[in-house]
Formats: structure tokens, sequence, C-alpha cells
């Protein structure tokens, strides 16, 4: 009895051993085979970390190759809250050297997260006395900080990246897709305590940085423009202005100033009202320039010849039960003296012969009223409402330069229309972009948009340009030695506290082109809120003179040797 009650407990025992082996089996092939990827993940994660780390963004350079954006590599620190056993004491001994309270810090260091940063793009000495600093728990990374060497000189083109090295406005938003650099991930290991052990080299680890970018844009011509342009608004007390030049024949940008400036350096410190590129983001009523394209339309039309003779009223006129003034009292007049004399009657006469419906046609063909297409970011559309949207005196308005909104940009692509020929032209900042070997990614060729007018209108219109500056309103904007080719304008703006037209507020401006016999650069200048004199052949022909005088100057473009520029076209050249 006693043999088979032994012989029972050892069977149990056996039973119990063996489905104890049973299931440690079963638990080790669970383990090892069906969790064995799921725990592979788990294990990664807990002795391992991921740092996001950004490579070099690319330059920019003008077009002779003149930096004008550039990386500097400088150290970001971070830390590892799980891994560190006195945040205070860190704390502290980090402190004076990023010159942030210690409390800040701490709290950073106590949050309950596997990585924290506790200060980013620190000055090149702050990260040497950091690296010679044993702590526990802390890294350093190099990072790219973003710099402007030329400080303010085409800030609004430009643009500027943000911490994170994204692009958030002008060039540096445009082209962030090429210019930002490669991510990467860093891993950082952790030791069987969980305390975090950095790579050596850590910082030495840079992914592939982004591309490069070659503007259009001639530092030197950018540099007169703003300088022109910054002492005329000193001058005229002005609350700003504005001053593009363009090739007429490529669209190319050559210089984009506009005043105020800013230092993209120190954006932080800088509303976003300051930095709106407003050569393309505001619009403003042209005045008198807007008679260039009714003089083109009547032309081309054949509702009017040079020589044809318009009377001005002695200066006034009725329209629409409202009365039409000319700074002169004007009697008879050729067109040509229409436009020279800038005759708001003699426009006005013009724009009626040629109705509601042509000269809206017109006017949008020349490209008012929709985006030039330019490779920046913010552009608007501009504003002229349709025919039907009109009132009794929006056609004379028009002919004026009131009742139409448009940008710097469109007026002066639309005035290099004139300029090469008839071609209506898409502007651009950028001609090239390059990878870090140096090897072309990306060119960028002139692109035609559509042919307003012919050759035979541009080549008559021009010549009533010219004697705008010879013997008009735009004698100012003459250049010795160079044939000028251009229409000064004065227009009210509207007071936002009345709703009417302001008698203090205005915008004075000049639009043209040289030499007007093989044009190479197309200029408006807009003078925005003169306090002095007001008249755009005043405020504003002298900057294109002196501006257009130091650019033909600097490329080296003589009046008796024009040289030809090559042009590439694409195939849409409706007309109106």
């Amino acid at each position: 009895m006693a043999a088979a009650s032994y012989r029972g407990r050892r069977m149990v025992a056996a039973l119990v051993l063996l489905s104890g082996f049973a299931l440690i089996l079963f638990r080790l092939f669970n383990l090892q085979i069906l969790q064995a990827a799921e725990l592979t993940v788990k294990a990664d994660r807990q002795h391992r970390k991921a740092v996001s780390v950004q490579g070099p963004r690319g330059s920019i350079y003008d077009r002779h190759g003149k930096v004008l954006a550039i990386n500097m590599d400088v150290p970001s620190v971070f830390g590892v809250p799980a891994s560190l056993d006195d945040p205070s004491g860190v704390a502290r001994d980090l402190s004076p050297v990023l010159r942030v309270r210690a409390g800040e810090i701490e709290k950073k260091l106590k949050q309950e997260r596997s990585f924290v940063w506790i200060a980013r793009k620190l000055d090149p000495e702050q990260g040497r006395r950091l690296e010679r600093m044993p702590l526990e728990g802390i890294g350093v990374v190099m990072e790219g900080q973003r710099f402007y060497p030329k400080g303010p000189l085409l800030s609004h083109v430009l643009g500027f990246a943000g911490m994170d090295s994204q692009g958030l406005e002008g060039i540096e938003r445009r082209y962030d897709p090429s210019l930002r650099g490669e991510k990467q991930m860093v891993v950082l290991q952790r030791d069987a305590l969980g305390r975090t052990v950095f790579p050596k080299g850590l910082h030495e680890q840079v992914p592939s940085p982004g591309h490069n970018v070659i503007l259009t844009i001639d530092e030197v011509i950018q540099y007169i423009a703003e300088k022109e342009l910054e002492e005329a608004v000193t001058a005229t007390r002005a609350k700003g202005g504005i001053v593009i030049v363009m090739e007429p024949r490529t669209g190319a940008i050559l210089a984009m100033a506009v005043n105020p400036r800013f230092d993209p350096n120190t954006v932080q410190a800088i509303s976003a009202d300051r930095w709106r590129n407003r050569a393309l983001t505001d619009t403003y009523e042209p005045g008198s320039t807007m008679k260039i394209f009714v003089a083109a339309a009547a032309l081309e039309e054949k509702v009017m010849e040079p020589e044809t003779l318009v009377y001005g009223e002695n200066g006034r006129m009725v329209v629409a039960h409202t009365v039409i003034h000319d700074h002169d009292r004007l009697g008879w007049m050729t067109f040509a003296q229409v436009i020279q004399r800038s005759s708001n009657i003699g426009s006005v006469k013009t724009a009626t012969a040629l109705g509601a419906e042509r000269l809206y046609r017109w006017l949008r063909a020349f490209g008012f009223g929709e985006r030039t297409e330019i490779d920046l970011p913010g552009e608007v559309t501009g504003l002229i409402k349709e025919p039907r949207n009109w009132e009794r005196r929006s056609l004379a308005s028009i002919a004026m330069g009131q009742e139409i909104g448009v940008t710097a940009l469109q007026l002066v692509t639309a005035v290099a229309a004139i300029a090469n020929g008839g071609w209506l032209m898409k502007p651009y900042t950028v001609s090239e972009i390059r990878d870090e070997k140096g090897r072309v990614v990306v060119q960028v060729s002139p692109q035609v948009r559509r042919q307003p007018i012919s050759p035979e209108t541009v080549h008559t219109l021009s010549k009533i340009l010219e004697g705008v500056v010879t013997h008009g309103t735009g004698s100012k904007a003459a250049v010795p030695g160079y044939r000028v080719a251009g229409k000064t304008g004065t227009a009210q703006k509207i007071d936002p506290k009345t709703g009417a037209y302001s008698s203090h507020l205005s915008v004075g401006s000049f639009v043209g082109y040289v030499p007007a016999e093989d044009p190479r650069l197309a200029i408006v200048v807009v003078i925005d809120e003169p306090q002095t004199e007001a008249w755009g052949g005043v405020v504003a022909a002298p900057v294109f003179r002196r501006v257009a005088e130091q650019a033909l100057q600097h490329l080296g473009i003589s009046s008796q040797e024009p040289v030809k520029l090559a042009m590439t076209t694409s195939s849409e050249m409706a007309r109106p």
C-alpha cells in the first residue's frame, strides 16, 4: 500500500514537472517565435532613441555667384530626462553657459519625455563650453543657422527661414523643397540602466545638404535700386516705395527694392507687415501710367493716330455729373501730345472712342487683373471689374488710372511688353538650381505668355513715350546719352476715414525703359505718400534716371552699340 502511494506521488511530481517544462517551452516558443518581432521593437524603444537631424540648407546666390544666403553650423543642446539623476544640479551647471534661468532648464529636464530640446542655435563658444562639460544625459548636435551676409539687401525677395530650417517667406519659402537639406535620424543608445550613451562624433553626422539656388538678381543693381529708393523716400518723407528693374526681353528680374527694408537675420523682432513684399502683394491706383495702355489699345484698334487732333476743353470737362480737370488749360492737341502732356480729358475721350468692352479686353491682354505668375509667394491679381459692373463714370476713371488696382510688378511687366516688341513675358527671379557638386538640376528659360500688341503699334507708341521724356511730364527721367521712353503717374489715394479721394495722400510713379531704340532695362518707381511734391514727374522720375544711369554703366551698355538679347518663347502667342 505504501509502495503504491509512493509511486502515485512520483507520478504526480513527474506530471507537475512535465507540465512546468511544457509551460516553459511554450513560453519560450511564444516569446522567441510568436512575439519576436513585437518584442524586438519594444527592446529597441527601450535601448535606442532616434533624433532627427536636418542637412545644411542650400545657399542662394546672385547671377554672378555672390552669396546672398548661406548656412552656418551652430550648436544645439538637448537632454534625455530619464538619464538624469540630478536635474536641478544639471540645470544650475547649464544656466551660466546658456544664459537661461536655471528654473526654466530644470522644468524641461523634469518632463516625462525621452528627449527635449534645451536650447537651439547657440553661439559657437557656447557649444565649445558645453562639449567640455561632462554632463550625463546632455548632448550637443550641430544645426544649420541661416545667415544673410548682406543684411537688409534684397530682404523682401530672399525672405527668411525658420528655426527648423523651413522657408517661411520669399525665395526661401517658394524654393523650400529644393533648398532644404535631407533629414536624417541619428540613433542614441541607452545602457541597461536607461542612461543615454552618446555616439562619438555625433555632431559630425551631417546628412546631405540642399540644392543651391541661383537668382536673376544682380547684386550691384539691387544695391543701386535700394540706395536711390531710400534717399528718395527720406527726401520726400514718404511712407515707402518700390523700384523694380527687369530685362524686358526675358522677364528676368535684376532688382526688386521695397522700402522700408528689414534685416532677415533679426526677423523675430519685426512685424509681419514689415516683411511683406509690397511689389507684388499690394495694389494701388496707377494714375496716369495707365494712359500708356489706353493709348496702346487706341492705336491698335486704329481709333487714334499720333497726329489725330483732340480738344482739351480748356482743362475742364463734365462726365456723369462730375468734373474732370487737367493740370493745364489745354485746347487742341495731337493724340501724341495727349500722352506726353498727360491730359486726363484727352485720355477720357480716347477711352470713350474705344468703348468699355474693348478697353477692358486690352487691359486684360496686358495682364491687369491676373497674376504675372512670378516665382515668388504672395502675389495678388490686382483689381479690374468687368464692364457690366462699371458705373457711369467708370470708363473715364479707368482711362485716368482710377477704379483699377495694379501691383508695381504688373505695371513693369506690361511696359516691358512694349519695350520688347509686343511680348508679355512671365517675370522670374531664379535662373538655375544646382546640386552640392555644382551640377545644374533645373535651368529656367524665358517664357512668353502672349502677344498683346503688334510690333507696328509698339514702334509708334514708343516714339510717343520718348516724347514724354524729351518734352513732356517725364523730363526728369532723361538719362544723358540715352533715349528713354516712359510715363509719369500721380494718383490720389482713398482716405480710409472718409472713403473718398484724399487731398493729401497720393502715389507718385514713373515707369519706362532704356535705351528706347533697343531696350535693355524696364524700370518702375513708386513713391507712396510723399509729403513734399506729389507729382510722379518730380518724386519718381529722378529715381528712374539715377537707377538707370548707374545700371547701364554697370552693365556696360552703350547707347551707340545696342546688344541684342536671346529669347525663348512658348507656343502661347494668342492676341486679343
